[in-house]
């Protein structure tokens, strides 16, 4: 099982993961995760400033966010991803999120849209630690395609690649459900805590829906299909899920 790192000041603690997200975070006792999700996807720069809004209002320090969700116009190149991952790293290095000047803690999915695709990278969602005597035990889990991740490409390591027949995409699909229990595991959780579970795929699920998604707990609160994929290239399964008590809308 992976060892967490608690970032005591911002009321969490997080899986390692790689330069562009963690595996996922949890709060510590004695604070919970909130999430906030906008009514559209907000482009990046107006993001950033609508999150600093939010949590200038609920009093809580720019290191209190924890996760995010972004929504981009269509899957990026290896190199393509690298470059937006140093300029989405840059804002969290300046906000003093980034741990030793480059450990990022911060659990994140980034999906693209195959339905009306916004015309540049934004937000979806994002989430944050408020301090909360008492509150049950909160996580969010990062996204994960079927790659495994901190490899000098993605491409080389793709389950079953360019493979979405009824076998190849099940084979996708216990992979990425394999991982969200590696990282739930880690953070002291399991399917039967989770509040929610997201799935994104082009791709036809029904042939594996019940045996491999269902029948082991992932959709205990249905399961939320976003009509999405991942975020790079070749990738063509991707899930995340959390446990958090406390949501929000932010209408436009």
């Amino acid at each position: 099982m992976a060892q967490t790192i608690a970032v005591t000041a911002a009321g969490y603690r997080f899986v390692p993961g790689v330069f562009q997200y963690s595996a996922g975070v949890a709060a510590l006792p004695g604070f919970r995760i909130e999430r906030v999700r906008f009514e559209e996807p907000v482009p990046m720069a107006e993001g950033w400033r609508r999150i600093a809004a939010w949590l200038d209002a609920a009093g809580r320090p720019r290191n209190a966010f924890c996760a995010c969700e972004l929504r981009s116009p269509a899957p990026f190149t290896e190199e393509g991803f690298r470059s937006f991952n140093t300029a989405y790293a840059a804002v969290l290095r300046e906000w003093g999120v980034l741990l030793d000047g480059n450990v990022n803690p911060v659990a994140r999915s980034n999906v693209c849209p195959e339905v009306a695709p916004p015309a540049e990278p934004g937000f979806h969602a994002f989430s944050y630690t408020v301090p909360a005597a008492d509150a049950p035990p909160s996580f969010v889990v990062a996204g994960s395609g079927e790659a495994e991740e901190g490899h000098a490409n993605y491409r080389d390591h793709i389950v079953a690649l360019d493979d979405t027949s009824p076998a190849g995409l099940r084979s996708k699909a216990r992979w990425v459900l394999g991982e969200m229990e590696r990282r739930m595991g880690a953070l002291g959780g399991d399917w039967a805590g989770t509040t929610a579970a997201q799935l994104y795929t082009v791709f036809d699920i029904h042939p594996f829906l019940a045996k491999e998604i269902v029948a082991r707990g992932a959709a205990r609160h249905g399961l939320t299909w976003h009509y999405c994929r991942p975020p790079v290239v070749g990738l063509d399964y991707e899930m995340d899920c959390r446990r958090v008590a406390v949501e929000h809308v932010a209408l436009a």
